[in-house]
């Protein structure tokens, strides 16, 4: 690979080539990103959700304790 840009200018490596793979694979790349934010944002959901219904759980478990001590 280092033999054909030998002979190339700078500009060709560092700027020309990114950008053509940047158009190419451009779609994929942002499907992956958005996937992987998705996922995130699923799994962000999902620990918020869990998290209230022990927090409700452990107050009803609690409150329903304290009655039953009358």
């Amino acid at each position: 690979m280092r033999e054909i840009f030998a002979g190339m200018p700078w500009w060709v490596k560092w700027v020309a080539v990114p950008v053509i793979a940047l158009v190419v694979f451009g779609g994929l790349i942002a499907s992956v990103v958005g996937f992987v934010i998705g996922l995130l944002f699923k799994l962000l959901v999902f620990v918020a959700l869990v998290g209230g219904l022990i927090y409700v759980v452990r107050k009803f478990m609690s409150s329903s304790s304290s009655r039953g001590d009358w």
